[in-house]
């Protein structure tokens, strides 16, 4: 309950940091704090902490300027501690994650007299595996027995990859570095630094007898002590896929915040897609029968052991042969008489495979499964071998093969998950599952990448996390589609009469900003016309530009404009593609300040997270409406569902995301009070479409020239 006590700590807390830091109340900031406080404070529980009543889910959009984080952390902290629960912080970008860490708590606590224990929460890919490292360097680099996907192994380790391991090793052991990759002096490239991590399947936990010193686990031992965990929403749901309470603390004794909560839907639906190459799964049953044949010699050719590879024998030639006719069917669809592809991408309609298709996917799921089980057994005895149980089996040889067959078990269970998904049709009345095949080129041709996805990821958030959380928090400052919660709402899985709070952003956008839509001549549909019309446009604006980030919605436009523009402006620009996100920015902020000329070009990528205050950004130019692409299969996939029930799939989707793509476009503009500038917008139909009117009342309220 939300006590008069609480009330007034909370209120308290507010003005304590406020006198602190010389700040004056902010009216959105006040009523955020309120609306979390009502909400979260108000669960109802029984005695031991189990909570008891619904409706403890609050949706806050809160306009940039608002406050938001000093909003929530206000309305959350004091509530936690209360009632006992953890309150667990997730974002989307690492760089909210160390604001959130170095400066916001930590200036809760100083000013706010609100001091908590903080951890930061990471997967297992973030940290150094100190087995893995010194497995590699025994064997001189020999890549073999890790490559999961034989066929895609492209870096092969030479002498400098492994001097630079063993320098990370020196700087661990001597306490330099912590084995976290986001310590570390250097960017480290995937590809080096991918060998070095491992995973749950991988892992012995605390059989490995690097365990006391391994990073990861180290980081884990604070996650016990602390009241506010730092997450990012790939490892909450994460979390969620392994039962909940399995990296970070129990769903139900924590509090949840998702800040940059636009995103959560997308990551829910990411870790529940599945994805099968079925010429580079053949290639692999060949590697993963050699790798389990030296597994069996080097233990000691121990009987149970090598009864279970024996057993495997059978499920693996099954599934090669079901594998090379899943192709040969794939292949009679997909491919010419010659052999040369139709397209490079099927999309199977309403997300239904043919009757024909969806059994052959049965009998590799059904094969995939019986291999799965052999695999755990194989990994359960080496579990007992490393615990001392099997004494037949060296202790060293079980540790060494205990993360490849982890390795192997994970791709195998893939290859199940796929399959699954493509015999399994829809249940009556869910949302569907787009199912589609890319057809790539692979060392003997013509591969089939079968990939499958959730259109929507709202049944299980539901089941997941909204049923089993105590309380949480989900916020951005775009939630809204077209003013309205409704389209968000639905994307998670939310009740209808969840509470909501849209909170507008302090800044005067009328006075600062305004939002020009050219005459343009072209229209979008004609992509041709109209991305030459956006390089004349641009020839003659950027040479009196300053501080440009121009928008794209394809990389074939904005390649075409770069290659349209003269050179004396092309040499202001930097372009995606060319450095990474990070270091475009830098390189940007170095010109500026210098006192130069520097444009941005960028897509979807660039419309959001970017942070340029003052002087670093003056003109927003988009070149055109945010609209899925057309030929999305996830995308397309919704838009038959909506049509199916009766809706219209542009209306009803594509305008609604649209709009909050729009949103967070033109939010790039204006990032403190004292920021102005222009948004230009090249695309027409904003003035000309009956949906352009709803597209411009959800934005700002900026003066408008409409040409």
């Amino acid at each position: 309950m939300l006590t008069e006590d609480l009330k007034q700590q909370i209120q308290q807390a507010y003005r304590a940091f406020l006198d602190a830091k010389g700040l004056k109340s902010r009216y959105g900031q006040r009523q955020m704090v309120g609306a979390v406080a009502r909400v979260i404070g108000g669960i109802q529980a029984d005695a031991s902490g189990v909570r008891q009543s619904e409706g403890h889910v609050v949706l806050v959009e809160a306009g940039t300027g608002t406050g938001k984080t000093l909003a929530y952390l206000l309305g959350t902290i004091p509530v936690a501690k209360a009632a006992n629960k953890k309150l667990v912080l997730s974002t989307a970008t690492v760089a909210l994650q160390e604001q959130l860490l170095y400066k916001d708590l930590p200036d809760i606590a100083l000013h706010a007299q609100l001091p908590v224990k903080v951890s930061l929460a990471k997967g297992r890919g973030r940290y150094l595996c100190i087995s893995k490292a010194e497995r590699i360097l025994d064997s001189q680099g020999a890549m073999g027995q890790m490559a999961l996907y034989e066929d895609e192994q492209v870096h092969k380790l030479d002498e400098a990859d492994l001097g630079l391991y063993r320098d990370l090793l020196n700087e661990f052991a001597s306490g330099r570095w912590d084995g976290d990759r986001d310590n570390l002096k250097r960017e480290l490239e995937d590809q080096l630094w991918h060998p070095l991590t491992s995973d749950h399947l991988q892992c012995t936990n605390r059989r490995c007898h690097n365990f006391s010193a391994c990073p990861f686990y180290r980081a884990r031992e604070s996650l016990d002590q602390a009241e506010v965990v730092i997450a990012n929403h790939d490892l909450v749901m994460a979390d969620l896929a392994l039962g909940g309470g399995a990296i970070l603390p129990d769903p139900a004794d924590s509090i949840y915040v998702f800040d940059e909560g636009h995103h959560l839907a997308a990551k829910a639906i990411g870790h529940f897609s599945y994805s099968m190459r079925v010429a580079g799964s053949i290639r692999w049953l060949s590697a993963a029968t050699r790798q389990l044949e030296k597994m069996r010699v080097d233990c000691g050719e121990h009987q149970v052991l090598s009864t279970y590879v024996t057993q495997l024998s059978q499920p693996f030639t099954d599934l090669n042969q079901c594998l090379e006719s899943f192709q040969r069917t794939l292949r009679a669809l997909l491919t010419e008489s010659n052999g040369s592809p139709k397209s490079d991408r099927f999309r199977f309609p309403n997300g239904q495979l043919p009757e024909a298709l969806r059994i052959e996917a049965g009998d590799v799921a059904k094969v995939a499964d019986k291999a799965v089980v052999k695999f755990e057994q194989i990994v359960d005895l080496l579990k007992e071998a490393i615990d001392g149980g099997i004494p037949e089996i060296e202790k060293d040889a079980a540790e060494r093969w205990y993360p490849q067959t982890g390795l192997l078990l994970s791709r195998m269970q893939a290859i199940h998950s796929l399959a699954r998904s493509y015999r399994n049709p829809d249940p009556e009345g869910s949302s569907p599952t787009a199912r589609w095949i890319n057809v790539i080129e692979s060392p003997d041709g013509v591969d089939f990448e079968c990939r499958s996805s959730p259109v929507s990821a709202a049944a299980t958030l539901s089941e997941h996390l909204w049923q089993h959380c105590y309380g949480a928090v989900v916020t951005s400052a775009t939630l809204t589609a077209l003013g309205h919660f409704d389209r968000v709402l639905v994307d998670l899985g939310l009740p209808a009469d969840s509470p909501c709070e849209r909170l507008q952003s302090p800044f005067d956008h009328q006075r600062c900003a305004e939002l020009w839509v050219p005459p343009m001549q072209a229209d979008p549909s004609n992509p041709e016309a109209h991305t030459a019309e956006v390089a004349d446009f641009l020839a003659k604006r950027l040479p009196q530009a300053s501080a440009t980030l121009v928008l794209f919605s394809s990389w074939r436009q904005m390649r075409t404009v770069l290659e349209q523009l003269g050179d004396s402006i092309k040499n202001t620009i930097l372009s995606q593609g060319q450095f990474s996100k990070n270091e475009i920015l830098q390189q940007h902020r170095a010109a500026i300040d210098k006192g130069t000329q520097s444009i941005i070009f960028g897509l979807a990528s660039f419309a959001e997270g970017v942070d340029l205050p003052g002087d670093y950004l003056t003109e927003v130019i988009i070149t055109k409406l945010p609209f899925s692409v057309p030929d999305d299969p996830v995308d397309a996939t919704m838009a038959e569902w909506i049509e199916r029930q009766g809706g219209n799939a542009f209306i009803d989707w594509s305008v609604p995301v649209a709009s909050m793509r729009l949103t967070q476009a033109v939010g790039r503009l204006l990032r403190t009070e004292q920021d102005s500038g222009n948004i230009i917008l090249l695309d027409r139909r904003v003035v000309t479409k009956r949906y352009g009117r709803q597209l411009l009342d959800a934005l700002p309220p900026f003066r408008r020239k409409l040409n």
